[in-house]
C-alpha cells in the first residue's frame, strides 16, 4: 500500500471513531472473539479488497483477514468475499468504514467494466476523468483499472490540457480568434513543458480541431461534439502522415446508451466523468456468524 492510501484509510477511522467507539466499548465485550463475513448483496466487479485489510489490521494487527474471492473477479448477489476472525470489538469498530471503502471502489469497477463492455470490439480506451471525490482520486482511479479502464492525467501536474476557460482567458490576449489562440496557446505549452510531457487541447467543434491540428500536438480532447463531427474529425486525422497525427478523444455526455456509437466512429479514447463523480456504490453487509 502506498503512503497516500494509508493516509486516506487513517483519516477516514478517524472521521468515524473519533475518540473512540462508545457503543462497542460501553457492550463489555472485552476480549470476546468473534467471527464474521462480508457479503455481496449486488453482482459487480469486487475492489478494495487490499483497502479493507488494511481497514481492519489499522484496527487490530491480530484481525485474521481471508479473502474468499480475488480482486477484480465478478461477484454474484449472496456471495461471500471475506472471512474476518478475531476480537470483536475491532470487528465491529473496523466494519463501516472497510464496508464504506469496499462498496464504493466497487461500484466504479463495476461501472467501468460495464462500460469496457459496450465498446468491445472497438479498440478504444475508457478513460476517468478528475472528477474524483476529494482526497479518493488514486483508489478512484485505481478502481477504474480493475474494472478494465484506464487513468487519464492523475492531476494538474503531470500533463497539460488546455481547456475551455484557458482558452476564453487568452482569446484577445494572445489571439484575436479561438483558432487563432489556441494554436497560440499550444505552441507555447509545447514550448515550455517538461520533455516527454504531452500537450491536449479541448475543442467544440471542426474548425477549432482544424486549428488544433496545425499546433502539432499530442492529443486533441472532442467536448460534447455530435457524432457525425466526430466522426469527420477521425476521418481528417486518419489522413495525416502518422508520425503527425494525434490522439483523438471524446468526452462528454458520454452514457451507456451511446458509447458504442461513439467508439464505432474511431476516436482512440472516451473520457468520462461519472465513472467516479455519480457512480452507485454495490451493497455489501458484514455478519457475525
Amino acid at each position: 500500500m502506498t503512503k497516500e492510501v494509508t493516509q486516506i484509510v487513517k483519516d477516514a477511522l478517524r472521521e468515524d471513531t473519533g475518540e473512540g467507539d462508545i457503543t462497542t466499548s460501553l457492550c463489555g465485550f472485552g476480549k470476546r472473539k468473534a467471527k464474521a463475513c462480508i457479503i455481496f448483496k449486488d453482482k459487480g466487479i469486487i475492489c478494495g479488497l487490499n483497502v479493507l485489510e488494511l481497514v481492519f489490521k489499522s484496527v487490530d494487527k491480530k484481525l485474521i483477514i481471508k479473502p474468499a474471492v480475488k480482486e477484480g473477479a465478478i461477484v454474484k448477489a449472496g456471495k461471500v468475499a471475506v472471512y474476518i476472525e478475531g476480537k470483536a470489538r475491532s470487528i465491529l469498530t473496523a466494519e463501516r468504514t472497510a464496508l464504506n471503502f469496499l462498496g464504493h471502489l466497487s461500484g466504479i469497477a463495476t461501472q467501468t467494466h460495464r462500460f469496457v463492455n459496450r465498446v468491445k470490439p472497438y479498440k478504444v480506451k475508457i478513460m476517468d476523468t478528475r472528477k474524483t471525490t476529494p482526497n479518493m482520486r488514486w483508489l478512484e482511479k485505481y478502481a477504474v483499472r480493475v474494472g478494465g479502464g484506464h487513468n487519464h492525467r492523475m492531476g494538474l501536474y503531470d500533463q497539460v490540457l488546455i481547456k475551455d476557460n484557458h482558452i476564453k482567458i487568452g482569446l484577445g490576449g494572445i489571439g484575436v480568434s479561438k483558432e487563432d489562440t489556441i494554436k497560440a496557446l499550444v505552441t507555447m505549452a509545447k514550448r515550455y513543458a517538461p520533455k516527454g510531457m504531452k500537450v491536449e487541447v479541448e475543442v467544440e467543434n471542426l474548425n477549432e480541431f482544424k486549428a488544433s491540428l496545425e499546433a502539432c500536438l499530442d492529443i486533441i480532447m472532442l467536448d460534447n461534439m455530435s457524432v457525425r463531427d466526430i466522426t469527420k474529425a477521425v476521418k481528417i486525422r486518419n489522413a495525416m502522415a502518422r508520425r503527425s497525427a494525434p490522439l483523438l478523444e471524446a468526452s462528454g455526455g458520454i452514457t451507456l446508451k451511446n458509447v458504442r456509437q461513439i467508439a464505432r466512429t474511431g476516436v482512440d479514447i472516451i473520457s468520462i466523468g461519472s465513472l467516479t463523480h455519480s457512480v452507485r456504490s454495490l451493497d455489501v453487509s458484514l455478519d457475525i456468524i
